[in-house]
């Protein structure tokens, strides 16, 4: 093989290379040393970054009294800091045994009709501040559907399809896969995991912020 036909091997495959990593969608980039915080970094899972948004996956169970207190003070806090660069959603992992999943299939249900920031917040509330811990039989469900403004025969209806406790379902395994040992536990973009300790505000947000940041770098 002659010298300039090498030459013309490697600049071709220098070419590939680099077609490659402009074909790299936002989804394929990882997360760089320039992150700041106290998180794990999930090798194992694609990352879902936007360039100038962090999707927030908060894995949580509705029975969860630390749940309930993120829901009223840290993600309130997470909110006003970031505004629309934040996109967070609940995602049901239950931790306490022997509950019904009454609660999340409701969520999931929610969700699907446009209202589950509504109705997690309602929930939430009916489980830790009105003490409503038993099961959320038909009549009760009724009153919580219509204070959300949803209809209740349409949101019943997709109760009985499945759909939402296939969806409950989905979520929980995703939670095994990644290992969440507590709730709540997040994830951010897909792929970078704060739990347990590292769960304060102040981390939270370093992290959230170095992502942010380092878009605004590139």
């Amino acid at each position: 093989m002659g010298k300039s036909h090498r030459v013309r091997r490697m600049a071709a495959a220098i070419v590939l290379s680099v077609i490659g990593l402009v074909g790299m969608g936002p989804s394929q980039v990882a997360a760089t040393e320039d992150l700041k915080g106290k998180f794990e970094l999930l090798k194992g899972e694609p990352s879902m970054h936007e360039r100038g948004k962090v999707k927030l996956f908060e894995f949580a169970d509705f029975y969860c009294p630390h749940c309930h207190h993120f829901e009223e003070a840290g993600l309130p806090m997470l909110q006003k800091e970031f505004g629309n660069k934040l996109d967070a959603t609940m995602v049901g992992f239950p931790v306490f045994q022997n509950k019904l999943p009454t609660p999340f299939d409701m969520y999931e249900q929610a969700k699907m009709m446009g209202k589950g920031k509504e109705m997690k917040q309602v929930l939430f509330r009916t489980i830790h501040t009105d003490k409503m811990t038993g099961v959320l039989d038909r009549s009760i469900r009724e009153v919580l559907i219509k204070e959300v403004g949803l209809d209740p025969k349409a949101f019943e209806e997709g109760l009985a399809s499945g759909k939402p406790a296939k969806v409950f379902e989905e979520g929980r395994r995703w939670g095994e896969r990644i290992k969440v040992q507590s709730t709540p536990t997040l994830l951010l973009d897909g792929n970078i995991k704060i739990e347990g300790n590292n769960m304060s505000t102040e981390n939270i947000i370093t992290v959230i912020r170095s992502i942010l940041d380092a878009d605004a770098k590139k």
